[in-house]
């Protein structure tokens, strides 16, 4: 199993745990809603030629000028705010799309260049490109340095 997929999978399953154990830890309210913002969720893969990093989070509903995206080592960290859709003078029956602040981690599985990421919003869904960090495969000589005054050994 790739480390890709090792993340991918841990991920997958820590909002499954989070789904079904979320009210026994005392983590949504009475109205089965998260307490302090939320997680936007996210695809990472791999593509291109030449490589990079993808990565897609579902941002609906949020102005995307609120949201911040930072690259800290192999982490792409995207932070931001949705805003409230409340209204006064409405009667609502229910609500389950999460508002407030959030700050979400994504693991990278290799190095990337940060300085030349992009990213582009559309349709709710945030894309960003990371191009990898070219790892140098050519072999190369090493020399071997020999002293000049060695002792005999004995």
């Amino acid at each position: 199993m790739s480390e890709r997929d090792l993340f991918a999978n841990f991920e997958r399953m820590r909002r499954e745990m989070d789904e079904i154990f979320g009210d026994v830890f005392g983590r949504r309210s009475l109205h089965g809603r998260h307490r302090g913002g939320f997680s936007p969720a996210v695809d990472v893969f791999y593509e291109g030629d030449p490589p990079r990093a993808v990565v897609h989070a579902d941002l609906a509903g949020i102005d995307p000028t609120e949201v911040q995206l930072e690259v800290v080592g192999r982490e792409l960290v995207i932070s931001g705010h949705r805003r409230p859709a409340v209204e006064e003078g409405r009667v609502y029956q229910q609500l389950e799309i999460d508002s407030g602040l959030f700050r979400r981690g994504i693991p990278l599985g290799a190095d990337v260049r940060a300085d030349e990421a992009r990213a582009v919003y559309r349709d709710g869904i945030l894309r960003i490109e990371l191009p990898l960090a070219q790892q140098e495969h050519s072999p190369r000589s090493v020399r071997i340095e020999v002293p000049r005054a060695q002792e005999p050994r004995r």
